[in-house]
């Protein structure tokens, strides 16, 4: 049985690592919240008291985390994996985080003989469920074959973009694709039931042609029920766009309708709707319409 080492054990990590030991695989994990790794020991893997326990005891260990200063302290940081990780150690980051902040990470423990690889991952809380995330990586082709059988376990696809931090590039490109796709969907929508037609006819009469899309079929019917629990969180999505406007500036990439969205994002998080899934932009043009799409 081959170990390893899982940190992260959020909306999208413990999914992820129950994938991992149902795979046969010996999986040490650790997070900041201790009862989420109680969590993992019921469905079997071993709990961990510090982050160095887990670097110690695995060669291969996935980060799953919030955000770049997360995965600079886990890795970098007093106590991290790259102060007691083995020389060869690969760790695989599939957090959504800047394109920059892999690449920082990287050169700072490549003198150690530690290797990273970023690979973030799109599909939210139900592929990380049922394992069929599409993943994005960022590498040497070496440390992707490598890491290869960890992905076919976690994912459905998995693509080598290019060296370290194409990965998280690659993401926020998709990410401004899922943004721009909610947003223009739920202005359709709206606009539907402010001219008198069904909203949810327009939708399946719509959803299989050049219009229909993944994001369409799976936050359509979220928005027409008026249900906005949480498969990607609105304030996980302004982290996203936050990181893609800074790299759009940094690169010299113009980021216009990403801004506008971003914006969008904000007030609702003003309005207390951080915690929702990013699907509740809906609500930004229901505030405005003054009226709900769910019929009442």
């Amino acid at each position: 049985m081959k170990e390893i080492g899982f940190i992260g054990l959020g909306i999208m990590g413990k999914p992820m690592a129950k994938n991992l030991l149902k795979a046969g695989y010996r999986v040490y994990t650790y997070d900041v919240n201790y009862a989420e790794i109680d969590k993992l020991v019921e469905a079997g893997g071993i709990g961990c008291s510090s982050i160095e326990e887990v670097a110690v005891s695995c060669s291969t260990i996935v980060t799953m985390l919030p955000n770049s200063p997360q995965v600079k302290e886990v890795i970098l940081g007093e106590g991290g994996i790259a102060q007691y990780a083995a020389k060869g150690t690969l760790i695989i980051d599939m957090s959504s985080i800047a394109p920059d902040a892999s690449k920082e990470i990287s050169a700072a423990i490549a003198p150690k003989g530690i290797r990273l690889i970023d690979a973030p991952v799109s599909g939210g809380e139900p592929k990380a469920v049922d394992g069929t995330l599409a993943i994005m990586a960022g590498g040497s082709p070496e440390d992707f074959q490598e890491a290869q059988p960890v992905f076919e376990v976690l994912g459905s696809s998995a693509v080598l973009v290019g060296d370290v931090g194409s990965g998280n590039t690659c993401k926020l490109a998709n990410q401004i694709i899922v943004a721009g796709n909610i947003a223009v969907l739920s202005e359709a929508m709206m606009l539907a039931k402010k001219a008198g037609t069904d909203p949810e006819k327009v939708f399946h009469a719509i959803s299989q042609g050049l219009a229909g899309s993944t994001v369409m079929n799976a936050k359509a019917p979220m928005m027409l029920a008026g249900n906005y629990k949480p498969g990607f969180k609105i304030d996980l999505h302004i982290k996203d766009l936050n990181n893609a406007l800074e790299t759009g500036y940094k690169s010299g990439a113009p980021l216009l309708l990403s801004a506008q969205i971003m914006q969008m994002l904000q007030t609702l998080h003003q309005d207390g709707e951080g915690a929702s899934d990013h699907s509740a932009l809906m609500k930004y043009y229901e505030k405005i319409a003054g009226t709900t799409l769910k019929e009442e």
